[in-house]
């Protein structure tokens, strides 16, 4: 078996080589779907082409990477779909706000999002799809910029300035025109999350899609979030007021049934 040096000396054990490989490549395709070479693979992650192939080998025999009718071409399998179930089935954050999400969503009538912090991204735990023909796509475990987003800026109003700065780069990415891109002015708007108590995304990670959101505060900094995105041809003044009372109502029930969590 063979295993990573051990960094500074700090008595933790030493990471598994092999093991890291296989979550370097499982990541790698949950990020880039579709089916890809061998020699593209490979390019990505820098892993010596003998091992990474009887690595795919292995992976494929278990179920958890997939091949095309040549055998030659390699995507995420079916059995990665089963474990990121259970994490969603088994949380129990989740079970407790699916009453609250379903108020939420009949209340607001719009798409609604239970988000959770993970890094520097935002990941839906839960959706509930607007009651619109205009809507937005949703799905369960997309990952989205924390700076993009109205859930990322709710939870990352939760953390401090100097948290901010240590967790982001002084350059964001661009995901829309509208995106702040500069990490000072971000925390300036944090700054204005805090006053008001909500986050918003003006068309900062999608063209066309405002975006409300709160930090669900049973832990500090708070790790999730909720938001209701509306097409902004929709968002009238009154509608927007109603949005935002319906999440405050949404984060008070929250805090409530995830106080013990």
């Amino acid at each position: 078996m063979t295993t990573t040096a051990e960094p500074g000396g700090s008595g933790a054990p030493a990471a598994v080589k092999s093991a890291v490989r296989t979550v370097q490549l499982l990541e790698h395709f949950a990020s880039r779907p579709g089916l890809h070479s061998l020699a593209d693979i490979q390019s990505d992650l820098s892993l010596p082409k003998s091992s990474l192939y009887m690595l795919l080998r292995t992976l494929v025999n278990l179920g958890w990477v997939e091949t095309d009718a040549t055998g030659t071409r390699y995507g995420i399998g079916v059995r990665a779909l089963l474990v990121g179930s259970s994490y969603i089935d088994g949380d129990e954050v989740v079970a407790a706000a699916r009453p609250t999400l379903d108020r939420l969503s009949d209340d607001t009538t719009e798409t609604i999002h239970l988000a959770r912090l993970d890094g520097t991204s935002v990941v839906y735990l839960a959706t509930r799809q607007s009651q619109h023909y205009l809507r937005p796509f949703t799905r369960v475990g997309r990952r989205l910029p924390v700076h993009s987003t109205a859930l990322g800026k709710a939870l990352l109003a939760t953390h401090t300035d100097e948290e901010v700065r240590a967790l982001l780069p002084r350059r964001l990415e661009a995901v829309t025109e509208h995106t702040i891109t500069d990490r000072d002015r971000l925390i300036e708007d944090l700054a204005l999350v805090r006053e008001q108590g909500y986050a918003v995304d003006r068309e900062e990670n999608t063209l066309g899609l405002r975006c409300f959101g709160v930090a669900v505060p049973y832990r500090t900094p708070a790790r999730d979030a909720v938001s209701c995105s509306v097409p902004v041809a929709r968002l009238t003044p009154g509608h927007e007021r109603g949005i935002k009372a319906a999440l405050f109502a949404a984060r008070d029930r929250l805090s409530v049934v995830t106080r013990r969590m």
